[in-house]
Order: C-alpha cells, then sequence, then structure tokens
C-alpha cells in the first residue's frame, strides 16, 4: 500500500512538472524550447521544404494557418504585409495541418495563388508538426530567434478586425528580439478557429 502511494505521488508529480514545463497557454512549449523542425513538407510550389532550408535568417516566424478558418482569412493581407516588411531579416513560413477537403494541397495553391502569397505555405497532411508545435488554432504564430529558439507564440494581435487592434504583439516581440531582448509580452493566446486534428481513437478504430 505504501508503494503505491509512493508511486501515486511521483505520478502526480511528474504531471505537474509537465504543466509546468509548457507554457502558459500551450500545452507542449514554453518560451526558450528549441522549436521543433521538420524536412520536406509539400508547398504550394510544387516543392518540399524543411525549416533548415531557411538557416542564414536570424528570425523565423512560423505561423499555422488554413483556408478554410475565417479568421485565418482576415489575417491573410496582415500576414503578407508583415512578410513584406521584415523581408531581409525574417522568413515567415505558414504551415496547413487541417486534412479536410478544403484545406487540402490544391485547394492551398489556388488560395495563394488568388491572394498572392508572398511566403511559403506548406502543408503536414501527417499533423504531426502542428502537434509538435502545440498549436490548437488558426492563425498561431510562433518567433524563433537565431538559434531557432521559441521567442514568442500566440496571436499575432489582439484582434481579427485590424481597425481595432490595440496591440501588435508578433511586431513588438520582433522588435525586442532584434534588440536581443526579452519580449515584454512572450505568450499570449491566439484568435482562431481550432485545427482539426484526427481524433486517434477513432482512427484506429475505423
Amino acid at each position: 500500500m505504501r508503494t503505491l502511494s509512493i508511486v501515486c505521488g511521483l505520478a502526480i508529480a511528474l504531471c505537474s512538472w509537465s504543466h509546468l514545463a509548457a507554457g502558459q497557454f500551450n500545452d507542449v512549449l514554453s518560451i526558450g524550447d528549441a522549436a521543433p523542425a521538420w524536412v520536406d513538407l509539400p508547398g504550394v510550389d510544387d516543392k518540399t521544404h524543411s525549416l533548415a532550408d531557411w538557416k542564414e535568417k536570424p528570425f523565423v516566424v512560423v505561423v499555422f494557418t488554413c483556408n478554410s478558418c475565417p479568421v485565418s482569412n482576415d489575417y491573410e493581407e496582415r500576414i503578407n504585409a508583415f512578410a513584406k516588411k521584415h523581408e531581409a531579416d525574417v522568413a515567415v513560413i505558414a504551415i496547413n495541418v487541417n486534412i479536410v477537403a478544403a484545406d487540402k494541397l490544391p485547394k492551398m495553391q489556388e488560395r495563394a495563388k488568388e491572394k498572392k502569397y508572398v511566403f511559403p505555405y506548406l502543408y503536414d497532411e501527417t499533423q504531426k508538426i502542428g502537434k509538435a508545435y502545440g498549436a490548437a488554432f488558426t492563425p498561431e504564430f510562433f518567433l524563433l530567434n537565431k538559434e531557432r529558439k521559441v521567442v514568442y507564440m500566440g496571436g499575432m494581435d489582439d484582434n481579427s478586425d485590424p481597425e481595432i487592434v490595440k496591440h501588435h504583439y508578433l511586431e513588438d516581440a520582433l522588435q525586442a528580439a532584434q534588440k536581443g531582448e526579452k519580449p515584454a509580452t512572450a505568450e499570449t493566446t491566439s484568435i482562431g478557429c481550432r485545427v482539426r486534428y484526427v481524433n486517434e481513437r477513432r482512427k484506429k478504430s475505423s
């Protein structure tokens, strides 16, 4: 009985530590963690891309997004503008992990062409990279420094309506990181639609 109590206590402690190790709003990553890398994800340009492709860039912004979320659609122009403004030292990379018909690669190619994306738009049908980042919403942003550690994660700003945005979290975080400083706000909740992860239990039973 004493042994069982000890084992249970250790299990609770490990679970508590695991929760504390993650971020305030992210169940997987915390600020300062090494960013999960990906290899050979297909893009809308009919090429495959890895995180290492942008090793010369001082900063990388990974944004999990999709076609089918109206909030993601609201942010398209802002993401394009951000990518253009910071093209000299920031690689902006969009990744879609949804597997519904509207979010498959052919539809992504149509969307990227229609909206004139200036950033790579990649597809991960396995959904592994979304889970590795703990991405829960679209759009959700991760700012990585030269060492490819997470220095900011969450929303791009505080409102899907650009006319009433008060806090530009991603822009402010980048400016701080460029000065070698820690962002005043390093993590926020994201505004958007839930990422449509496949239910593993349902997947196995089908």
